[in-house]
């Protein structure tokens, strides 16, 4: 006792044993994708339709529509969204029409009511807590978007401990509420080369919270852009899907952006990256060279997937190079025996045309006659069922199967 008063009781660090946790799944909102309970970041340069991107990603959840990869969103619900650097009226809703979007599901979080019944704008940086408590009562949220999500950092976003105080209201939501998160950034101007986690805007935290960083990317001189999964603690951490944005018209006079998927693509966000980022020739002369070393390869036949993708590694082709070589000639798939790997072989052209005569180094066309993703190329409105089931389900249509294979029978995984 000092002075008359009680001692403090010391405090005591309190431990849980290993045996007493209940292991849990990983939920997800869009599987090995979009995590639930979680933060995700979306960072790109500008350009990329980041924004357009997360409000194409809102519409499949407000209706419970398709992903880009063709599976079904089984926990549809409501969506809510704060942004500080698009309109309400004339930007974000045309876009959540032109995405199809369930407007009566979509909220977008704007003020705060004082005591005093003052109205004041909603500041990520302060108010996360009254959005917790506001979210209670509604039942059924399913995703937050956050745009952009350096807005939720009130101290120096440059700043590790700054960073990781001021997004834990914002982590604490979504993991009471169990809901995905997802924070839209930019890329910081001159970080081309960087692993593509270091090139998000701000400290490194940002990346190393988040549970999921994906990111977008423009090819220059082209419409086509790309969605890649840069980083995550739980899923697989590479491949990506292409997509365009088109203008449409979603109302007498009013047009905006929408967003058309298009393949999936294999390998790592830095392969994915460095290869859109190369300038115009360097892409071309590479897409060239990585069509000719594989039709070199098949020109006699039938070659196992391992042999091509030890001959890539031994050439300096990435996978990833060689897939989209593959899908430019219209490369067939087919697995040898339900124990056996698969093999790849250039298409049978009618007529006993040499196909790499035809496509091999020109304007490239799919087996089926369709202009696809090559040189210069842009990218040509078609649904997820267009080419991109040419390309991401290849296994499929050489084997017969109807039904989608599984994780041993994926190339990434057999070859």
């Amino acid at each position: 006792m000092a002075n008359g008063q009680p001692a403090e009781e010391p405090a005591a660090v309190l431990l849980q044993c290993a045996a007493d946790v209940k292991p849990q799944p990983v939920t997800w909102l869009w599987p090995d994708w979009l995590p639930a309970g979680k933060l995700t970041i979306l960072a790109g340069a500008a350009g990329t339709g980041k924004t357009t991107l997360a409000i194409n990603l809102a519409a499949v959840v407000s209706r419970g529509g398709a992903w880009p990869d063709g599976s079904t969103c089984t926990h549809p619900g409501q969506v809510l969204m704060w942004s500080s650097e698009d309109d309400v009226g004339d930007t974000l809703v045309p876009r959540l029409m032109a995405a199809g979007a369930d407007l009566a599901k979509i909220h977008f979080v704007r003020n705060v009511a004082r005591t005093d019944g003052e109205l004041v704008p909603f500041d990520p940086a302060r108010d996360m807590p009254l959005l917790n408590a506001r979210m209670a009562g509604m039942g059924d949220v399913r995703l937050l978007i956050v745009d952009p999500v350096m807005s939720a950092v009130g101290g120096d976003a440059h700043r590790a401990n700054d960073v990781r105080r001021d997004l834990q209201p914002l982590v604490d939501l979504a993991t009471r509420h169990g809901v995905a998160v997802i924070g839209i950034s930019h890329f910081a101007k001159g970080s081309g080369g960087k692993t593509p986690v270091e090139r998000v805007i701000g400290s490194q935290a940002f990346g190393a919270l988040a549970r999921m960083v994906l990111v977008t990317v423009k090819e220059e001189g082209a419409e086509r852009r790309i969605l890649a999964r840069a980083k995550s603690n739980i899923a697989p951490d590479d491949g990506g899907f292409t997509y365009a944005l088109e203008r449409v018209e979603v109302a007498p006079g009013i047009r905006t952006n929408a967003v058309v998927w298009g393949e999936r693509i294999e390998g790592s966000a830095r392969e994915i990256l460095g290869e859109v980022e190369q300038d115009d020739d360097e892409r071309r002369s590479l897409r060239d060279e990585a069509r000719e070393f594989l039709a070199g390869l098949l020109a006699n036949g039938p070659v196992d997937a391992r042999s091509i993708r030890k001959d890539a590694d031994g050439a300096g082709y990435s996978w990833s190079t060689m897939f989209r070589a593959a899908h430019e000639l219209g490369v067939e798939k087919e697995k040898a025996g339900m124990k056996g790997g698969w093999r790849w072989a250039l298409p049978k052209i009618s007529g006993g045309e040499d196909f790499t005569k035809i496509s091999g180094l020109c304007g490239v066309k799919s087996s089926g006659g369709r202009e696809i993703f090559g040189s210069g190329a842009g990218l040509r409105s078609a649904p997820l069922g267009g080419f991109a089931e040419d390309f991401s389900n290849t296994e499929l249509e050489s084997s017969g199967k109807k039904e989608p294979p599984d994780d041993d029978d994926r190339v990434k995984d057999s070859v």
